[in-house]
C-alpha cells in the first residue's frame, strides 16, 4: 500500500511515523517551503506521551521538554481558583502535564522519518478518487497517486472543505496570542502550568527548558477584530497591567517578532472521518479549542490508531471504517467540553465570574481528576 499525507503538522508526521512503522511507503507533502523553527509551546498529557510511546520517540521527547507537576488556575489577584497536582495521575498513566517547543517536538519527528519522506511546498487543491486510488492536485501543476490519503491538513483542510463543505470553522468568540521567550528575570513557579482567570482575559504561563517561558492571552473580541490584529506586545502587557505579578512584565518582554496571533475556532463535529480512500486526521477531522490542551494529544492518538487498524485489517474499508468508529466519538466529546470551558473561563459578567471562581473551588478534586482519567484512557 501507499500513502499519502498532507499537512506537515504534528498530526501528520504522527501519521506518517505510524504508517511507515507499519511497512506502509508513505510520503508526506506540506504547503510551506521550508519548515521554521518558529511556533510556540505545546503541552502533552498522558494520553499524548502514551502515543508517542508507541512511536518509540517518548524518550528524545522527554529530554526536550519539562514534566510539570501541577496545573493551576489563579484570580485576576493571584488566588487559587483550582489547583490539580498531576503527579498521581503521571504515576498512573505515565509522563503527564509535559510541556515542550513546538519546534523541537517537530525536530524529533523529522528525525525518525525514512530520508525524502517530507516534501515541501506542496500545496494541495484539489482531490480525486477513481476506484482504487486516489489522486492529488497540487497548486504547482503537478500531481501524485496514492492507495490512501490521509488529510492532515488542519482546521481549514482544502480535502475536508471539498468532501464536506459546509464543514467551517466556528470562532469561539475569542482571539489570542502566543509566545516563547527568554525569563525576563520574574519570579514563576517552575513546576506549575498557571492559567489566570481575570475580567481582562485569560492568561496561560508554563516553563520550558534553558529559563524559557511559554505564554498565551486570550481576550473576548469581534471575528477578525482589526484592534486585535494591531496589538502588540506592549498594548497586550497595558491591558493586562492589573493582573498579578508578573503576567504584565512577561507579556511586556515579548519582541513582535515572537509574537503568534489567531482567532480561536474549532468545528462542529463531523458525522464521518472517512470518505472512501480519504481518512480525516487531527485538526482536519476535529479541531477543538485548546482549553483541554487536548488538539495535539488527539491528532497524536488519530495517527497511532490509524496505523493501528490497517495493520490488523488488511481490507482497507474495514480499517477505515475501525479507524472512524474509535475515534468520532472520542473526539466529539473534548471538542463539546473544550467549548464548554472556554465559554466558562471568558465569563465578562464580574458576579457571574466570582460566582464560577467560588464552585471551582469547592468541586471536589476527585471530579477533576476523574474527568482528567476519563482523557488518559487510551483503547490504543
Amino acid at each position: 500500500m501507499k500513502a499519502i499525507i498532507v499537512g506537515g503538522g504534528i498530526g501528520g508526521l504522527c501519521a506518517a511515523l505510524a504508517l511507515q512503522q507499519a511497512g506502509i511507503e508513505t510520503t508526506v507533502y506540506e504547503a510551506a517551503p521550508k519548515f521554521k523553527g518558529l511556533g510556540a509551546g505545546v503541552g502533552l498529557a498522558a494520553n499524548a506521551m502514551q502515543g508517542l510511546q508507541r512511536l518509540g520517540v517518548v524518550d528524545e521527547v522527554v529530554a526536550r521538554g519539562k514534566q510539570l507537576d501541577a496545573l493551576v488556575i489563579f484570580d485576576e489577584h493571584g488566588r487559587e481558583i483550582s489547583n490539580m497536582d498531576t503527579r498521581r495521575l503521571s504515576n498512573k498513566y505515565g509522563i503527564n502535564n509535559f510541556v515542550i517547543h513546538r519546534a523541537d517536538l517537530h525536530e524529533v519527528l523529522l528525525k525518525h522519518l525514512a530520508p525524502g519522506t517530507v516534501v515541501l511546498g506542496k500545496r494541495c487543491e484539489e482531490i480525486e478518487q477513481n476506484g482504487e486510488q486516489v489522486q492529488i492536485m497540487f497548486a504547482d501543476g503537478s500531481h501524485a497517486t496514492a492507495d490512501l490519503l490521509v488529510a492532515a491538513d488542519g482546521i481549514s483542510s482544502v480535502v475536508r472543505q471539498q468532501l464536506v463543505p459546509d464543514s467551517i470553522p466556528r470562532y469561539a468568540g475569542y482571539t489570542c496570542w502566543r509566545a516563547v521567550v527568554d525569563n525576563p528575570g520574574v519570579e514563576i513557579n517552575n513546576m506549575i502550568s498557571a492559567e489566570t482567570w481575570a475580567p481582562q482575559g485569560r492568561v496561560g504561563i508554563a516553563p520550558l527548558q534553558d529559563d524559557k517561558i511559554y505564554w498565551y492571552a486570550c481576550i473576548n473580541a469581534p471575528q477578525r477584530d482589526e484592534k486585535m490584529r494591531r496589538m502588540t506586545p506592549e498594548k497586550l502587557a497595558r491591558h493586562f497591567e492589573e493582573v498579578h505579578s508578573p503576567v504584565e512584565a512577561i507579556l511586556a518582554c515579548t519582541s513582535q517578532d515572537q509574537l503568534i496571533w489567531n482567532d480561536i475556532a474549532d468545528l462542529k463535529p463531523l458525522k464521518h472521518f472517512v470518505y472512501g480512500r480519504v481518512v480525516l486526521l487531527g485538526d482536519a477531522a476535529h479541531a477543538t479549542t485548546p482549553n483541554m490542551g487536548q488538539g495535539a494529544c488527539q491528532a497524536i492518538e488519530d495517527a497511532v490508531v490509524l496505523a493501528q487498524c490497517l495493520k490488523q485489517e488488511p481490507i482497507l474499508a474495514k480499517a477505515l471504517k475501525s479507524y472512524e468508529k474509535r475515534r468520532k466519538a472520542r473526539t466529539a466529546k473534548v471538542i463539546q467540553l473544550s467549548r464548554t470551558l472556554g465559554e466558562v473561563a471568558h465569563w465578562r459578567n464580574p458576579l457571574l465570574g466570582k460566582l464560577r471562581n467560588t464552585l471551582f473551588r469547592a468541586m471536589p478534586r476527585f471530579i477533576t481528576q476523574r474527568q482528567m482519567e476519563d482523557l488518559y484512557r487510551v483503547d490504543f
